[in-house]
């Protein structure tokens, strides 16, 4: 059984710590607890994890977020995958700070990376995982709130919720996405 994994987020030190960097993030905290370490490949950064009999394909697309579909067509064509088995994770300004949000499919909810996966896989049955960053920014400071850096109150709270989101993409894979959101919505 083989997994594709996909944390958005954009490349460079200048995003490094920011909330639109969730999804990196996590896969950095699964990657640094299981000893394995991410490559440059053909639009990604990419390693992999094995756990319990299964293979998970770990990316972090090099295409920045808004362009993050030509990343996930790719690697869902070079590892034969069906977009069944594709999890991909996001920031959620819709979302208070940590809480965790599984989805089965859905609408992009204005998140320009999931609209761009979307469009270039030409349907919206993919399973996501949104990691809430809050909401905590004026009307037309949106770009601003993503793109900065976490609060010191937040950094404090990140290892715990980076651990839980961790044990989501192991349950995805292991007990299944009907199982996994009943374990984690609202978590």
């Amino acid at each position: 059984m083989k997994y594709l994994i996909v944390g958005l987020g954009n490349i460079g030190n200048e995003y490094f710590n920011t909330r639109h960097n969730i999804g990196f993030k996590i896969l950095d905290a699964l990657a640094e607890a299981s000893n394995i370490c991410f490559k440059q490949e053909r639009h990604a950064f990419r390693c992999e994890y094995k756990f319990k009999g299964r293979l998970f394909i770990l990316i972090k697309p090099t295409t920045y977020v808004n362009l993050s579909g030509k990343a996930v067509n790719y690697w869902l064509q070079k590892e034969k995958l069906s977009a069944e088995k594709l999890l991909v994770i996001s920031d959620d300004i819709s979302l208070p700070f940590g809480k965790l949000r599984v989805k089965a499919k859905g609408s992009d909810a204005g998140h320009n990376g999931l609209k761009n996966i979307t469009e270039v896989l030409g349907h919206q049955n993919y399973a996501r995982l949104r990691f809430g960053v809050g909401s905590d920014f004026r009307r037309g400071e949106q770009v601003d709130y993503v793109l900065g850096q976490w609060t010191p109150d937040d950094e404090k709270l990140l290892p715990e919720r980076l651990k839980i989101t961790t044990d989501v993409i192991k349950s995805f894979g292991t007990i299944g996405l009907q199982r996994t959101m009943n374990l984690f919505n609202n978590k």
